[in-house]
């Protein structure tokens, strides 16, 4: 007997086969462990994952390490050619009048051809004219015995502004050059005269005698001696263009062209404007190019995803904690608050969202909100719109889960209403909200973008996905500055398409009945 107990003794060899130690102890996964290993087989999941995870990390990350802000403008010098003066040579005479007398154009052509008929006097409506030849192209006109006005080729300019000279000033210029004298007195002054027909006033150059004449388009521009010397000596030489640097260093090149219709020439500058730099290409300096305000896009891109994300987020966080709280007490207390809060539901559900977003839209462009003010009241509005089909969702599940028999324990246990309905059945409600939530995500970074193109959503200077397209607002815009639409639309179109996965993936793995 002894004998037979002894082989029924396990040996210390079987014992230890027989124990469960470590390596063979069945392992019991929590349900979060069990949920977390459903979804991270789905491959298709992890893809979305991945992509939520790049997105958040260049919207969030990407805009601190970006060299630029979000409203940085960059500029570009650009060479625009402007008419900027006129330039014709006098081959007829010019008529100066001096002040307070009259010298029309009919007592003109009178003039004329009292010179080539030789008559020294003419009349012209009973009023008595004389002439003087001072020089070839010079002529003194008197009314009896009074100097009234002189006819010349040569026109005297005033070298410090625009101002035009006295007539007796620009007369005694014209008869001293037509005396061949060095030096003549005016009031009481001594001027000095060059051959070039410079006036010099105490070895200030005051005036000088040009059969050249040239004009600024502007009246407000002034031209120097030395600039139209230079002008006029390379039309001379038939030049094209040149260059010319003034008194202040500044150089700028000038273009000449001859009009054979006008008998004139016109002056353009090559001008270096500065402007935005629109539409940049892509570059070392700018990766993704330039918008149509020259700002930086991939910088643009970077803080436009942070705000929809930013949109997306709150707006589900909102409809998220609306629809639990209405849904959980439908669902648990049933009778009348079940039927006011569904009546309420319904009413939501008849509201043309769509129309109603535009509508306030339009009246906060009326109302000129400031852009940041703006954002937060978009939020408001699609959080309050899109509680309802959440709050449906809890209802249908508290319904069902406040027959159950846990719920009865927490009741017999006294347990309080806010506590049973909080504590107790919203928790089991998560898997599905999440879920649920997930994919609203999507949907309402799409209708952010859509308002936002549309040009009721985020105003600038805030970017975002959505008025970053609203710049293509032109075929042209869309046919050849492809940089400004397609990267905004991939990073619009790949992170709905991620939350999208995800919460496919979640509603699987939150499945028990999936198969694995």
């Amino acid at each position: 007997m002894s004998e037979h107990k002894d082989d029924l003794k396990a040996t210390p060899e079987q014992e230890e086969q027989l124990s469960l130690n470590d390596d063979r102890r069945v392992k019991v996964l929590s349900p979060g462990a069990m949920v977390a290993k459903r979804f991270f087989r789905n491959r298709v999941a992890v893809t979305g994952l991945v992509i939520l995870a790049f997105m958040f990390i260049f919207s969030f990350v990407g805009g601190l390490i970006s060299p630029y802000e979000q409203n940085q403008l960059f500029y570009r010098d650009d060479l625009q050619s402007k008419q900027f003066a006129g330039v014709a040579e006098n081959t007829e005479y010019r008529y100066v009048v001096k002040e307070g007398e009259q010298f029309d154009p009919v007592s003109q052509a009178q003039f004329l051809l009292a010179t080539i008929q030789g008559q020294e006097k003419f009349s012209v409506k009973d009023v008595n004219y004389s002439w003087v030849q001072e020089d070839d192209h010079f002529y003194s006109i008197y009314q009896g015995k009074k100097l009234i006005a002189y006819a010349a080729y040569d026109i005297v300019s005033n070298s410090k502004g625009n101002e035009e000279l006295p007539f007796d000033l620009q007369y005694s210029i014209l008869k001293a050059a037509a005396a061949d004298l060095s030096t003549f007195e005016f009031n009481g002054q001594t001027y000095e005269l060059d051959e070039a027909g410079a006036v010099m006033q105490n070895g200030e150059e005051v005036a000088y005698a040009s059969r050249f004449i040239v004009r600024p388009l502007m009246s407000d521009v002034f031209l120097t001696r030395e600039f139209k010397e230079n002008l006029i000596e390379s039309i001379e030489k038939g030049e094209k263009e040149f260059t010319f640097t003034d008194s202040e260093g500044l150089t700028a090149e000038y273009t000449m062209s001859y009009s054979a219709a006008d008998k004139s020439w016109s002056v353009n500058q090559e001008v270096a404007t500065r402007k935005f730099d629109s539409y940049s290409f892509p570059n070392a300096q700018h990766w993704l190019g330039t918008d149509r305000n020259g700002m930086d896009m991939l910088t643009r891109l970077m803080y436009g995803g942070r705000v929809s994300l930013y949109i997306g987020f709150i707006v589900v966080l909102m409809s998220a904690v609306l629809g639990v709280i209405m849904g959980g007490l439908s669902g648990y207390f049933g009778g009348w608050v079940d039927m006011l809060i569904m009546r309420i539901v319904d009413i939501f559900y008849c509201i043309p969202s769509m129309p109603i977003i535009i509508i306030l839209g339009a009246a906060m462009d009326n109302m000129r909100l400031d852009p940041q003010i703006r954002m937060i009241y978009l939020m408001l509005i699609l959080g309050i719109l899109g509680w309802p089909g959440i709050a449906r969702l809890v209802r249908g599940q508290i319904l069902t889960l406040r027959e159950q028999e846990f719920m009865t324990a927490t009741e017999a246990c006294g347990i309080c209403v806010r506590r049973r309905i909080f504590r107790h059945l919203v928790p089991n409600v998560i898997p599905q909200l999440i879920v649920n939530c997930t994919m609203s995500l999507g949907s309402t970074i799409i209708m952010e973008a859509t308002l936002s193109f549309l040009g009721l959503g985020v105003k600038f200077p805030f970017a975002s996905w959505g008025n970053i397209i609203n710049d293509v607002n032109d075929i042209y815009v869309l046919t050849n500055y492809w940089f400004v639409w397609i990267p905004a639309g991939m990073c619009l179109l790949l992170t709905v398409l991620a939350f999208n996965l995800v919460g496919d993936g979640l509603r699987d793995a939150f499945d028990p009945k999936m198969k694995r």
